[in-house]
């Protein structure tokens, strides 16, 4: 929790309380529901939450902004940024319908009001978001495959409108095919070893339809 006041020191006192309450929330629901591994639940709050939160470094989601998390797991990177923006709406979704019954427990002990979530495999889903993010849930070509025509036109941010997507390695290879993709170190914004391999890589995608 003290790495989350760290990087972001001007948390409400609800917000403090919402990030201090997922430790156990996780726990808790890991002992009914694996969505993380033993590994990952002991270092939570830096592999998942500040992980999470990465996005954060990189744009201040404006009130009203929509967001699809694909393949949220258990609610990464969704569940941390829902805490952050409570005045942003977070669209959840997962093929896996157990792990969206470990979100919804989570969002409603915290009193989450701005996430919903839907179990269905992300090429069905339908609307249009601002930002569509997720972590590593597959290669850029088959994600952007997955999420063609669900990019609002509008741009309201100094960020266009498209995909905010978490990643670790060397990417060279995946993102040949995409000229207008940047990447971010997150070694920029966290000190910590975890993120010294880790992006974040944004693509600006225009709605067609």
């Amino acid at each position: 929790m003290l790495l989350i006041q760290k990087y972001f020191p001007n948390l409400s006192d609800i917000q403090l309380k919402q990030f201090e309450a997922l430790q156990g929330l996780y726990e808790d629901w890991n002992s009914q529901i694996n969505v993380i591994s033993r590994k990952d639940i002991e270092a939570l709050y830096l592999r998942h939450v500040l992980h999470s939160l990465s996005i954060a470094k990189l744009i201040q989601f404006k009130a009203g902004t929509k967001i699809l998390d694909i393949g949220t797991g258990g609610g990464f990177p969704g569940v941390p940024l829902a805490i952050l923006f409570p005045d942003v709406k977070f669209h959840l979704v997962d093929s896996i319908n157990k792990k969206l019954k470990v979100v919804n427990g989570v969002a409603e002990s915290l009193g989450l009001e701005n996430i919903y979530t839907t179990h269905a495999r992300a090429e069905s889903i339908q609307g249009q978001y601002d930002f569509i993010i997720s972590r590593a849930v597959t290669t850029m070509p088959d994600f952007v495959g997955w999420i063609k025509n669900r990019v609002a036109k509008k741009s309201v941010h100094p960020i266009k409108n498209g995909i905010l997507y978490l990643k670790g390695g060397d990417l060279t290879e995946e993102l040949k095919l995409y000229a207008k993709a940047t990447l971010y170190d997150l070694n920029a914004y966290f000190e910590e070893d975890f993120f010294e391999t880790k992006k974040i890589v944004h693509l600006p995608l225009k709605y067609k339809g």
